[in-house]
C-alpha cells in the first residue's frame, strides 16, 4: 500500500519527524551508561546495579517491535505512532521523578514501550509514502539518528552529569516529545490495513520470549555475569526464536511473514549489515572507555573523544545520495566496509598517536560509517514490494535491535579477551594493551560484511538509482 502526502516537500517534512522520533529513542538508548556513577549514588545502589535499567529498556524493544506493524495495520499509524511518542514523553518525565531503583526500571520498561511502537511505525510510514525514485533520499533522513545518537550521547550524558544532573538525561526529552506529539498529529496519514486480521499471539509469545531470551543473554555477558547463566539464558532465547521462526514459515497468518526474505538485497544486507552495525555500535562503546580506563581522562572529556566521528557522519550526508546514485550499491557496500575496518584496526595505535592523527582517523571512520549505513538502510528495501513493506520493516526493525545490542556485548566480549590475547603475545595485558585488541577483533566484523556485500548482483538496487531518481537529494 502507498500513499500519496502530498509531494517531494511533504515527504521530507514527514522523513525528518521520523527522524526526531529515531533520534530520541536511540539517544535514551545509550545515555544512561555514563549516568551510571551519579544515579547509583542517588539510589544508594552499586553502579553495576544500573544495568538493570539498560536491560529493561533494550528488552522491552526486543518484545514489543514484532507487534508494531500488526498494531498500526490495525488501529491506523498516526494514532499508534501519536500516543507512542506521548507514552515515550510521559516515561522520560517519570525517569527524571524517580527516586529508587525498582521506579526508575519501571519508567524504563514503560519508555521501551513507546519507542518499540515509536520507531518502526514512524518508518513504516515514510516508506508507505515515498516512491522508489526518492527512497535513497528518505532514507538519509532515517539514517543519520542511529549514527549520530550512540556517538554524542557519552558527550552529552557527561557534560549533563558532570555540570547538571542525571535527571536531565531524560528531561531534555521533554520539549521534543511535545514538538514531535504536535507535529505528528498534523502530519501522519492515518494509514491502515485494508484487511483487518487476527494477532498472531502464538507469534507474539514465542518471537517476544525468545529475542527477550537473547537479548538478556547478550546483557548478561555484557555485565560479566556467569559464563553458565550468560550461555543458559542465550540457550533458551534461541529455542524459542527457532520455535517461532518454524511457527512463521507453517502459519497461515504469521505476525512476521518471512517470505520477504527470498528478496537477496533484503536477505543479504541484513545478514551483512548486522555483521557491519555491530562494529560500528562496538566502537562508542569502547573509545571512551578506554580514555577513561587507559589514558585517565574524566566522563566528560572521554565522550569528546568520538565527537569527530560525529562530525564526519555530518559532513559526508549531503554527499551521500549523490554517492549512491554515481556508483553502485556493491562497490559502495565494499568499499565502505574495508574503509570502517581500517579505521577500527587503527584505533588500535591510539595513545601512541598524536591527537590531531587521532581526530582525523575518526572523522574518516565517521565519514565511511555514514556511508556504509545509508547504503544498507536503502537498498534493504530496493526490491521489496509494496505489499510487503511492512513486513520487512517489522523484521529489519527487529534484526536492528538486536544488533544494537550485540555491538556493545561485541565490544565487551572482545575487551574480556583482550586482556588474555596480550599476555599471550607478551604485552602486560593492563592499561591500553587490551583496548588494543579489542580494536582489531572488532575489525574484523566489517571484513564478514564484505563477503556478504560481494554476493550481490552487480547490478543490485539499480531501480533506485534509475535517471528519474537523480533527480532526488538528500
Amino acid at each position: 500500500m502507498r500513499v500519496d502526502v502530498g509531494g517531494t516537500r511533504s515527504w521530507r517534512v514527514l522523513a525528518l519527524l521520523v527522524a526526531g522520533a529515531f533520534f530520541m529513542e536511540n539517544l535514551d538508548g545509550t545515555i544512561v551508561v555514563t549516568a551510571t556513577d551519579k544515579m547509583a549514588s542517588t539510589f544508594h545502589v552499586a553502579p553495576a546495579d544500573l544495568n538493570v535499567t539498560i536491560a529493561a529498556y533494550l528488552l522491552t524493544l526486543a518484545v514489543f517491535i514484532p507487534v508494531s506493524g500488526w498494531i498500526a495495520d490495525r488501529f491506523g499509524a498516526r494514532r499508534v505512532f501519536a500516543i507512542a511518542i506521548g507514552v515515550f514523553t510521559v516515561a522520560s518525565a517519570l525517569c527524571a521523578l524517580s527516586t529508587s531503583l525498582p521506579e526508575l526500571t519501571a519508567t524504563r520498561v514503560l519508555q521501551g514501550i513507546g519507542g518499540a511502537m515509536m520507531v518502526p511505525v514512524g518508518r513504516l510510514v515514510v516508506l508507505r509514502a515515498t516512491q522508489k525514485r526518492d527512497l535513497i533520499a528518505a532514507v538519509a533522513y532515517l539514517t543519520w539518528p542511529g549514527l549520530a545518537a550512540p556517538i554524542i550521547a557519552p558527550a552529552i550524558g557527561g557534560l549533563l552529569t558532570t555540570y547538571a544532573s542525571w535527571r536531565w538525561i531524560f528531561i531534555v526529552n521533554l520539549p521534543l516529545g511535545v514538538v514531535a506529539l504536535l507535529f505528528a498529529v498534523r502530519l501522519v496519514p492515518n494509514l491502515r490495513a485494508d484487511e483487518r486480521r487476527r494477532l498472531d499471539w502464538w507469534g507474539f509469545a514465542l518471537s517476544g520470549l525468545g529475542l527477550a531470551g537473547f537479548v538478556g543473554g547478550i546483557e548478561a555477558v555484557t555485565d560479566g555475569a556467569t559464563a553458565a547463566l550468560a550461555i543458559a539464558t542465550l540457550a533458551v532465547g534461541g529455542v524459542l526464536m527457532t520455535l517461532a521462526v518454524r511457527h512463521f514459515r507453517r502459519s497461515a497468518r504469521p505476525l512476521i511473514e518471512l517470505g520477504v526474505l527470498s528478496v537477496p538485497t533484503f536477505r543479504v544486507t541484513n545478514l551483512g549489515g548486522s555483521c557491519f552495525r555491530m562494529a560500528i555500535g562496538a566502537a562508542p562503546f569502547l573509545l571512551p572507555l578506554m580514555y577513561q580506563e587507559a589514558f585517565g581522562w574524566n566522563a566528560f572529556h572521554a565522550g569528546l573523544i568520538v565527537i569527530p566521528v560525529f562530525v564526519g557522519n555530518i559532513a559526508i550526508k549531503p554527499l551521500t545520495t549523490p554517492i549512491l546514485h554515481r556508483y553502485r550499491f556493491r562497490s559502495v557496500l565494499v568499499v565502505s566496509a574495508l574503509a570502517v575496518a581500517a579505521t577500527l584496526a587503527l584505533c588500535a595505535a591510539f595513545g601512541s598517536m598524536p591527537l590531531p592523527l587521532v581526530v582525523v582517523v575518526l572523522l574518516f571512520s565517521g565519514i565511511f560509517r555514514s556511508i556504509g549505513f545509508s547504503a544498507y538502510n536503502t537498498i534493504v528495501y530496493a526490491d521489496v514490494p509494496d505489499h510487503e513493506m511492512a513486513n520487512a520493516n517489522t523484521l529489519t526493525s527487529t534484526i536492528q535491535q538486536l544488533t544494537m545490542g550485540l555491538g556493545v556485548a561485541a565490544g565487551a566480549l572482545a575487551l574480556s579477551a583482550g586482556r588474555p590475547i596480550a599476555r599471550a603475545f607478551g604485552a602486560s595485558g593492563l592499561g591500553k594493551d587490551p583496548f588494543a585488541v579489542a580494536f582489531l577483533l572488532i575489525a574484523v566484523l566489517p571484513v564478514l560484511a564484505v563477503a556478504e556485500s560481494l554476493t550481490l548482483e552487480h547490478h543490485a538496487g539499480a531501480a533506485l538509482t534509475t535517471p528519474r531518481a537523480k533527480g532526488a537529494s538528500a
